[in-house]
């Protein structure tokens, strides 16, 4: 019945309406909908860390620096030379040392957003450290909406980690800060990951103008005879697999072309915007420098280079990237581990150990030898060392 309807009212609304003649239209649109890299720990890997060289040199700049920085441990403020928990940061299981499995840490950190560390106890005592992959481990929510476990999948097979007997939870789980999630911190991936696909692209489009032989492409015109105004399907089809075997490609390159009668080649030339296209890809590694928070001058990107040479560049990834970092993750070894351990242990680093800071150190040092009114120890304590006996006299 609603067929009817619909055509019979179709057929009053032709013959009410005036014949209106046009020419056909056609839309055309170049450009495509944007395809952007899902928002998940596995595609931002692929496609930043293991695909992008910029985001790789940012990870691996950040996580070596970090990892090359050896703890040190307090009691109160004592500093210890030996101690069971110094020994477990040095060497914190039979496979990797403590400067590698920190590595592994801090890389994690730059491109998940999270961290995860486990202890392995036995008899009470933390005997080895081992990291986890991020994209295998769920928090599991208490009650109260605080962690209380975690479950570490892997093969289909899920395992659960939660507290033992005593209330210690033998996972360390590091983030970084996530506006709008409770639990799982923001990787520097996700904020950089718009400029991640466009100097993808942007390599991807290089890539295809090489496999071109670096021209633009262009259209053939076929002018036949008044009787034959286009090729016949075998003539195109053949002219079609031609071009494609003995034109395209680096190896091709410069090789002449033979047009038989009724054929001429008009070449296309690029846009001023495809000209410009290295520089965009140049806009976009800036943008992912800055999201790992790592001076562009270290990465060897043109432009934008503010800082006068390269050592206030490296100093700056120091200062402002590395030793937060470094200075976070001593913190929460600190309240994770030290109650097992001892209440008055605390973790620190060593700045001595950062080349980089040499500069820092050495004019901190000549400006407190000049220091005549500041005693030793003032001067050990201006400088991060601890007292010495008979140290309370001015030097």
């Amino acid at each position: 019945m609603f067929n009817r309807l619909f055509r019979s009212g179709e057929r009053r609304a032709r013959s009410a309406a005036p014949e209106i003649k046009s020419s056909p239209l056609i839309a055309l649109q170049l450009m495509g909908q944007a395809r952007w890299t899902p928002r998940n720990t596995a595609s931002l890997a692929r496609n930043g860390v293991m695909q992008n060289a910029v985001v790789y040199r940012c990870v691996r700049m950040i996580a070596e620096a970090a990892g090359s920085v050896p703890f040190l441990l307090y009691d109160g403020e004592k500093e210890l030379s030996a101690h069971p928990l110094l020994a477990l940061l040095s060497s914190p299981n039979a496979q990797e040392s403590g400067a590698a499995l920190f590595e592994r840490w801090y890389a994690f950190l730059q491109c998940a957003g999270n961290a995860y560390l486990q202890a392995i106890a036995l008899q009470g005592d933390v005997r080895e450290l081992h990291v986890l992959r991020p994209d295998r481990m769920k928090v599991i929510k208490g009650a109260h909406g605080w962690p209380l476990a975690y479950e570490y999948c892997v093969s289909g097979k899920a395992v659960r980690i939660g507290r033992d007997a005593s209330g210690f939870l033998p996972v360390l789980h590091g983030t970084l800060f996530h506006p709008l999630d409770d639990y799982y911190g923001l990787s520097p991936l996700e904020p950089a990951l718009n400029a991640i696909d466009v100097h993808n692209e942007g390599a991807a489009w290089t890539k295809s103008l090489l496999d071109n032989a670096a021209r633009p492409s262009g259209a053939l015109i076929y002018k036949g005879p008044d009787g034959a105004p286009n090729l016949t399907d075998e003539q195109f089809t053949r002219l079609k697999t031609e071009l494609e075997n003995g034109y395209q490609g680096a190896l091709n390159a410069g090789r002449p072309m033979v047009l038989e009668g009724g054929l001429e080649w008009q070449s296309m030339s690029h846009s001023p915007a495809d000209l410009d296209f290295a520089n965009t890809r140049d806009v976009a590694a800036r943008e992912i420098a800055l999201s790992f928070g790592v001076p562009p001058m270290l990465l060897g990107i043109p432009g934008d280079n503010t800082y006068s040479n390269y050592a206030q560049a490296n100093l700056s990834l120091w200062r402002q990237t590395v030793l937060p970092l470094v200075a976070r993750t001593a913190a929460s070894l600190t309240q994770w581990l030290s109650p097992k351990l001892g209440e008055r242990l605390r973790i620190g680093y060593d700045l001595d150990a950062v080349p980089a800071l040499a500069a820092e150190r050495e004019a901190t040092w000549e400006k407190l030898t000049a220091a005549s009114f500041l005693t030793l120890n003032e001067k050990r304590a201006a400088a991060g060392y601890g007292p010495v006996d008979s140290g309370d006299v001015l030097q």
